[in-house]
């Protein structure tokens, strides 16, 4: 039996409205060898009875009796992967029909490069563009993309594409929670290794009121958020370089940045 060269995880839970288009934008891929892993964590919508809708063998569906949490879906469906490289997806997003197989190329034709992502335009639950992400599309090159994840986080988690043997070995991290993401990216870079972006757009990238997006944009102070996640990433990093000190550097600012966020929070503009 012949494995498949692009392995898609998606974690499901209780997305009953946006789901059936997200599959389909998997399905109709221009690429067709890959599959569609989904990790049902324990919805209580009708959530599984779309996902049964859909009649293709490329889907391997899992479910969990109960939640377990994102990142538990996403660590299960790593295990489950058979493919060269992981393709993220969520299941409010909508995949452009070239995504995988330009990312698969990029990767076949980089082997220096461990990630790529892609850009991506925002839409709405009418499917309507309502804007772009500015960070996203100043973002392009290796080395644009190292230095801005020193103070920030500016990959779209669901257009990564990523060597499965690098993510099997490294996964996402239960301490991390809510910016497991961001985590990941720095723990490749401490190893040496490259991300990249391709700057056509290849998702549109749902905001709603219950999305992570849209709930990290109502946080007052992101940078207390930051701190945080790179002190965790000192603590658990094994591989010492000098990345990992230019991350203790920013961790710094962003605690004198939250500082004084806070202050202006509390007293006004």
């Amino acid at each position: 039996m012949n494995l498949p060269s692009v392995s898609v995880i998606l974690p499901a839970y209780n997305c009953e409205k946006f789901i059936g288009k997200a599959i389909q934008s998997v399905l109709q891929q221009t690429l067709s060898d890959f599959e569609l892993i989904i990790v049902n964590d324990g919805s209580t919508d009708n959530t599984e009875s779309i996902i049964h809708e859909f009649n293709d063998p490329r889907i391997v569906y899992q479910k969990n009796r109960e939640n377990k949490g994102l990142i538990n879906s996403l660590n299960t469906a790593i295990s489950m992967a058979k493919g060269k490289y992981t393709a993220r997806m969520d299941a409010d997003d909508i995949c452009l029909l070239e995504r995988l197989s330009k990312q698969k190329a990029f990767l076949d034709q980089n082997e220096n490069i461990t990630a790529v992502a892609s850009t991506i335009e925002f839409i709405n639950d009418r499917e309507e563009k309502i804007g772009i992400w500015e960070l996203d599309r100043q973002t392009i090159t290796p080395g644009q993309i190292k230095k801005a994840l020193l103070r920030q986080n500016c990959i779209a988690h669901p257009t990564v594409v990523i060597r499965s043997e690098m993510i099997k070995l490294l996964k996402y991290k239960e301490y991390q929670k809510n910016i497991e993401d961001y985590d990941l990216w720095l723990r490749l870079l401490n190893r040496g290794l490259k991300i990249a972006k391709l700057e056509e757009p290849l998702l549109l990238y749902r905001v709603h009121d219950t999305s992570i997006t849209s709930l990290h944009l109502k946080t007052s102070n992101p940078f207390f958020k930051h701190l945080v996640m790179k002190m965790k990433f000192l603590i658990h990093f094994r591989h010492i370089s000098w990345f990992a000190v230019s991350v203790f550097g920013s961790a710094i600012m962003d605690l004198i940045r939250g500082f004084f966020k806070a202050i202006k929070n509390i007293f006004g503009k």
